[in-house]
């Protein structure tokens, strides 16, 4: 059983950013990009019972955000990176299973990283967090490094949007 405490919080600057763009960009009618609850079931409450301390997640989530840009359906994750290589102990193969029935039902599914430390935000297109996935289970490296990763899909804020995402997106429409 999986269990949650205050340390599970460690994505959450790059949540509010997301959500604040996503505000943007439905406010301007460019998509509709929602973040996806993970059901929880709380264990203990502080004093007053206003903030849950200790609980346990209900079931495996899927993704962070799921929604549809222009007709298009997309879904993607949310991963804080403090460090210049990224752990895919971080990516779960149920997500993995999940980005990938969606590519196969016409979907775009990507994940976003956020390097803290040098403040870059990265789209990474699913055919590459895949490659990655399976270099892994043939034996390969359990990470990759920020040096791996594609150019031209570092997310670069600009007209009040914080994670660009949309700007991912229509590059890798333009791969596929």
């Amino acid at each position: 059983m999986a269990t949650w405490n205050s340390r599970g919080l460690r994505g959450s600057t790059l949540e509010d950013l997301i959500n604040r763009t996503n505000e943007l960009y439905k406010e301007h009618g460019l998509c509709l990009v929602q973040k996806i609850p993970t059901p929880i079931t709380p264990i203990k409450m502080n004093e007053d019972h206003s903030q849950i301390t200790l609980a346990y997640f209900d079931q495996k989530s899927t993704v962070d955000y799921i929604g549809a840009v222009q007709g298009i359906p997309v879904c993607f994750d949310a991963k804080e990176c403090s460090v210049d290589t990224f752990s895919l102990a971080n990516i779960h193969e149920h997500q993995i299973n999940f980005m990938n029935d969606y590519e196969q039902q016409g979907g775009v599914s990507f994940i976003i990283i956020y390097y803290s430390h040098l403040n870059r935000f990265h789209y990474m297109r699913f055919i590459r967090l895949k490659e990655f996935w399976d270099r892994m289970n043939d034996g390969g490296r359990k990470s990759f490094r920020i040096e791996e990763l594609e150019e031209g899909f570092d997310l670069v804020p600009h007209n009040g949007l914080f994670v660009p995402y949309l700007d991912g997106i229509k590059k890798d429409l333009t791969l596929r």
